[in-house]
């Protein structure tokens, strides 16, 4: 473990895992001067501090330090936010009632799959990858769901080779290859991953309940209907329950109640018919987050409170026992732990816009150009006294569409050298990072009272090199 500058007054000393270590009371940080353009920190971790001449702290680690020592870009995950997240999430669905499984898709490291095993929760995977990475990392396989749409014959002898938990079944075709790849003598747990035909989500590309779309077994048609039947039909399957998921960056209980109802509704449709109570209900995730100050996020107290009411009262309508609920987040749980650092490496005033360039981009956050997402980047590690203007922060990769936050206020003497610091970049940024440009994948650190330690390492031009076997 590395231990790096901290905040003034922070305790350099490790407590128990995710329990801050006592600490004494910090300076002020000076008063920003007339101008000075601040962070607001509603949407950074917990543990964000101000220190003085302008730099912040993230589990009592100062973020000028950080760069210093591991160079820019660099991610940092707060480990005490994202176990308090995973804490929030057992305390609203508890163990008797529910099962909440990290989606792995948001962000997956040894260390990541480390911390939710501790805290409780079971993992969502959507390839061998992902599961071959928690398993080796020692998550117990029977903790994880196997998701996909189009699952490779490699992913499903991997997930029965492991003993993974339940396999959610997305297509007719599926159901046939993982029946007849089943050893004799055993069965796999299976869930059904239904269309319900709900709107939802933040961006029409990550709206992933309604018709129309690559996921799921539709309602409306009969195909969810049909896929019960032939899985019912197979002895070495075993069918635990239904699966939906809406979308992504949902604000709202309303559209996971409708959920309920009709999933509800489907669950009684195949007790009258095939005489089956199913005794699972898998509503997946999507809870949204705020990246700015003031945007809406999900409460997830509330929701849970809400889906219990809305699912007793569903299941006594219907004459069905409560089945246990499984939910799936993960962007509310990674996304707000994660702060990333860049260098400015060139300001360009032009057509009326001040453009202020760093030295990552869309290959380590692609979010931006595929949805128009929004950030709240802030200058750190320096004061300024001047004036604020209105910056587009951009990318340095050779597309026009390489911009990373709009109409941002930064000091007007912003320049290269400075450091940039973005919050909630927790989730689907290094999860979806390409090679474009070869520019090499950052690292991702850990922070926690005081000590920050690497958990991915930089990609470096050796391991770009060591995959190109063409000479």
């Amino acid at each position: 473990m590395t231990t790096l500058p901290m905040a003034p007054g922070t305790s350099g000393a490790p407590g128990a895992p995710g329990t801050p270590a006592a600490a004494t009371p910090a300076p002020p940080a000076p008063p920003a001067p007339p101008g000075h353009t601040t962070a607001d920190l509603a949407v950074w971790p917990a543990t964000t501090a101000r220190l003085p001449h302008g730099d912040l702290a993230v589990g009592g680690v100062s973020l000028a330090g950080l760069a210093d020592r591991f160079g820019t870009p660099t991610y940092l995950l707060d480990e005490d936010e994202v176990r308090t997240r995973c804490r929030t999430y057992r305390h609203a669905f508890p163990e008797a009632e529910a099962e909440v499984l990290y989606a792995a898709k948001a962000f997956l490291s040894r260390a990541m799959a480390h911390w939710v095993c501790e805290e409780g929760l079971g993992l969502d995977v959507c390839s061998a990858g992902e599961l071959e990475l928690a398993v080796t990392t020692g998550f117990p396989a029977e903790r994880i769901v196997l998701h996909g749409n189009a699952k490779s014959r490699h992913d499903l002898d991997t997930a029965l080779r492991l003993g993974v938990g339940r396999i959610v079944l997305d297509s007719p075709s599926e159901i046939a290859r993982l029946a007849a790849a089943v050893p004799a003598g055993s069965r796999q747990k299976v869930m059904v991953r239904v269309v319900p035909g709900i709107t939802a989500g933040g961006h029409a590309k990550i709206r992933t309940g309604t018709e129309g779309q690559k996921f799921g077994l539709s309602i409306t048609d009969g195909s969810a209907q049909h896929a019960v039947t032939r899985i019912l039909d197979q002895p070495r399957l075993e069918l635990t329950g239904l699966h939906c998921h809406l979308g992504s960056q949902i604000t709202s209980a309303k559209p996971y109640l409708s959920a309920v109802r009709r999933m509800v509704g489907l669950m009684a449709r195949i007790h009258e018919q095939h005489g089956v109570e199913l005794p699972e209900l898998d509503l997946g995730g999507g809870h949204g987050v705020a990246y700015r100050p003031g945007e809406a996020s999900l409460d997830i107290t509330a929701l849970a409170r809400r889906l219990r009411a809305a699912l007793v009262e569903s299941c006594a309508a219907a004459g069905l026992a409560v089945p246990r609920l499984l939910i799936e987040p993960g962007r509310a749980i990674a996304g707000p732990a994660g702060v990333v650092l860049y260098r400015v490496l060139a300001v360009k005033p032009s057509g009326g816009h001040t453009f202020v360039a760093v030295d990552g981009g869309m290959s380590d956050n692609p979010r931006p150009a595929l949805y128009g997402v929004r950030y709240a980047p802030a200058l750190v590690g320096r004061h300024s006294t001047a004036p604020p203007v209105t910056a587009d922060v951009v990318g340095r990769h050779c597309e026009a569409g390489d911009v990373l936050a709009t109409g941002v206020p930064l000091p007007g003497d912003v320049r290269p050298g400075d450091l940039l610091a973005v919050p909630v970049a927790g989730a689907y940024h290094l999860a979806m990072a390409s090679g474009y440009n070869l520019v090499g994948r950052p690292p991702v650190v850990a922070v926690a009272r005081g000590h920050a330690r690497l958990l991915v390492r930089r990609e470096s031009l050796d391991d770009i090199r060591s995959r190109d076997v063409g000479l």
